[in-house]
């Protein structure tokens, strides 16, 4: 069925005015010229805007609804919103001035470069799915159990010492062949706990000593390093103070070792972390989301394809021969389990990664312990960048195992950048807006896409890996990790700076309070991190943001509003839940989500 454009034009023409626009639809939307001649219907629109086709058009019925619809739009804000961005007034007019060079020069150079770290992440997610089949399968029966050092390194941690050694002496690994240190640096009451504990276990026959240093010399690397000197295992197992193996961690790990093709080059094999507490609040959901990227694609894409990757500092083993080779533990880095990995790679031993082997953790519960954990990551990564990069771009390996690393330890430069991509926003907005919205869409927009939109594909691609049946979820909690990813971006972008001119700090530890549920509270217990000047900094550019999504909605720059709101609930996200955890260290908005995978026994950078 055919109908007349013609007519139904003639009958709604009072209420059109834009028909220019409408007209030049007319061909895509299937309408065709008829043979019948018609008289001239000279301005019958109220604006007079041009002159009818002596021949009429025909449309399906259709697409003549959809026609009709786009008509009716055509007078209401939809229709001014395009003519706005469509808008050429200032064409041939607006010249660049020094001050918008200054801005927008900068603004690119930040741009294409956090684009180039974006399509880095999907890079990875092409690596994780082309090399799906380079994963490890079973391992070979072992005949004969080798001695293994288990290492528990622990900082004023009485809260959850006596947990970890319980978890320990539930092992089913031959007594006879275990080798157990708690390493304890602390400066507490946590001496007297660890020691108690310590001698009760060894009075029930585990195999198990208390080395107790009265510096923090090297701090954990240096504690590590202290407890190589008196241990025995061909193996060295190591777990932080807020993890919880299973009874048959060490039994599914050891036997990779005996590998008869590759064995005997492994050097460590990490397993893949999962979080007792994921479910406590909203701030540990997020958590969760980041390190499973982590966990997932970064170590799964780098492990299939065999490119360099880490050891994560715990729940993973190492063969101890590859330790000494790599010249042992250091401690010029604030992540030394990086930077012994890379060594040790770099001199020919091979890692592996078991994604199914799980080992449970602890998340940190409060804004202050989260973003002092991240801060020391990405300060200790690009330390380890500047450290190790020289010597992976001098080795042998090949050109893709190079690049991965370059983007692997320097991947935290992208902090620094995104601060200063904040505070010059407003500006870029203004100056671009005079420019033309033509070369917002044809260079912009791609540029955000490639750095924003990855994060997005890069976590919702862990979740669906390991949360097949719930991963959708993971959509309603996206803007809250870009959010949060932005809200760190100060605290981290400090880290980084002294990282890069080489300043040295403290080893900054996350505390643990033993959080396992949502009824645990971290309320009047000891270790919270101080929040310090950085939250007042973090609200104060939330509120810039604020200023700028209200300049947005009054010059109609509508599409950029999504994305101000990400920086405004970041920034202030984060500096207020720093400032009120430390006043009120119940405050964490909790979720009632139901628990979506259970942990084992039943965390950065962007």
């Amino acid at each position: 069925m055919l109908v007349d454009v013609n007519l139904v034009l003639r009958a709604i023409s009072p209420a059109v005015g834009s028909w220019n626009f409408i007209w030049s639809l007319l061909p895509i939307a299937g309408a065709r010229r008829t043979s019948r001649k018609l008289p001239h219907h000279r301005n019958f629109t109220p604006l007079g805007l041009f002159y009818l086709t002596p021949y009429t058009c025909s449309l399906p019925v259709a697409p003549m609804v959809l026609l009709t619809t786009l008509l009716f739009l055509s007078q209401s804000g939809v229709s001014r919103y395009w003519h706005k961005l469509t808008d050429r007034t200032f064409t041939g007019v607006y010249h660049a001035n020094a001050f918008d060079l200054m801005m927008m020069i900068p603004y690119f150079i930040i741009l294409v470069i956090l684009a180039v770290y974006g399509l880095h992440r999907y890079w990875l997610v092409y690596d994780y799915y082309k090399y799906r089949k380079n994963v490890p399968g079973p391992p070979p029966e072992v005949k004969e159990w080798p001695r293994v050092t288990v290492q528990l390194p622990i900082f004023n941690e009485r809260y959850v010492i006596e947990r970890l050694v319980e978890a320990v002496s539930r092992f089913d690994y031959p007594r006879e062949l275990l080798d157990v240190q708690v390493l304890d640096d602390s400066t507490d009451e946590t001496q007297q706990i660890a020691r108690a504990c310590v001698d009760r276990h060894a009075a029930q026959g585990m195999p198990i000593t208390y080395i107790h240093r009265s510096n923090r010399e090297g701090y954990k690397a240096g504690a590590l390093e202290n407890g190589l000197k008196t241990s025995r295992g061909e193996f060295v197992a190591i777990f932080d103070a807020d993890f919880i193996p299973e009874p048959d961690f060490l039994r599914r790990t050891i036997p990779y070792f005996f590998d008869p093709a590759e064995g005997k080059n492994i050097g460590m094999v990490q397993t893949r972390w999962t979080y007792l507490n994921r479910d406590y609040s909203l701030l540990t959901q997020v958590e969760t989301i980041l390190l499973d990227g982590h966990f997932v694609v970064e170590h799964g894409a780098r492990s299939r394809r065999g490119t360099f990757f880490n050891f994560n500092g715990t729940a993973g083993v190492w063969r101890r021969a590859s330790i000494e080779a790599a010249g042992g533990w250091e401690h010029d880095t604030l992540t030394e389990d990086t930077d012994l990995s890379y060594r040790a790679q770099l001199r020919g031993w091979k890692f592996l990664y078991l994604p199914n082997i799980e080992c449970a953790s602890e998340l940190p519960v409060d804004m202050n312990g989260f973003k002092a954990q991240q801060a020391r990551w990405a300060k200790g990564l690009m330390q380890t960048a500047k450290k190790i990069l020289p010597e992976v771009f001098k080795s042998n390996a090949p050109w893709h195992v190079k690049a991965e690393a370059f983007f692997h330890l320097t991947a935290n430069i992208s902090y620094p950048l995104m601060v200063v991509f904040s505070v010059t926003l407003l500006p870029v907005m203004i100056v671009r807006f005079y420019q033309g919205w033509f070369q917002m869409l044809v260079i912009d927009l791609p540029l955000f896409l490639a750095s924003t939109c990855s994060i997005s594909s890069f976590y919702l691609v862990a979740q669906k890996e390991i949360r097949p049946k719930t991963w959708t979820r993971t959509f309603l909690y996206m803007p809250f990790v870009m959010a949060v990813g932005i809200g760190i971006s100060i605290r981290n972008a400090q880290a980084v700076i002294e990282a890069i001119v080489g300043k040295k700090t403290e080893f900054a530890r996350t505390p643990k309070f033993k959080i396992e549920g949502k009824k645990d509270t971290f309320v009047a217990k000891k270790y919270r991190n101080k929040a310090g000047w950085m939250p007042f900094a973090e609200v104060f550019l939330g509120l810039y943001f604020a200023a700028t999504v209200v300049y947005a909605i009054t010059n109609e720059n509508y599409a950029t509003i999504p994305f101000l709101l990400l920086f405004v609930w970041g920034y202030l996200y984060t500096g207020f839940m720093s400032l009120g955890q430390t006043y009120f260290a119940h405050l964490r908005f909790g979720v009632n989500a139901p628990e979506m995978r259970p942990a084992a026994s039943g965390a950065p950078g962007f």
